[in-house]
């Protein structure tokens, strides 16, 4: 299947559990893979025949900087159906949502949560 990727989106957000996270917020990264054919596009060179990753950007964006969840679950939830519902040509999504900053002790790069959605046929 063939994808388009969007890598290390930046946003800023309001989602966790711990009332300093609803407060204050914290940075978010987001990766997508939206999969689709794109066959269609490569031939016609036409930007109705594939998805408009600006387009994609924005509605991530929207749901990462708009109302606070308490869990990156929900937030990657909400992403994957959000694109499949708005983008006909979306055949399946993954979705990851990294938190580089959790308010947690020790010692890690980061953590995340990665989902992967199909439309239903």
């Amino acid at each position: 299947m063939d994808k388009i990727i969007l890598t290390n989106l930046q946003f800023y957000g309001f989602h966790g559990l711990l009332p300093e996270e609803k407060k204050l917020g914290q940075r978010f990264q987001v990766d997508l893979e939206l999969y689709l054919n794109t066959a269609k596009a490569g031939k016609s060179d036409h930007m109705h025949d594939s998805i408009d990753y600006s387009q994609a950007y924005n509605h991530v964006k929207k749901i990462v900087e708009g109302k606070s969840l308490n869990l990156i679950e929900a937030v990657a939830e909400t992403v994957a159906t959000d694109l499949l519902s708005s983008f006909s040509l979306l055949e399946a999504c993954k979705v990851k949502i990294i938190k580089p900053d959790p308010p947690i002790p020790g010692h890690y790069q980061s953590v995340a949560v990665v989902i992967y959605r199909e439309k239903s046929r």
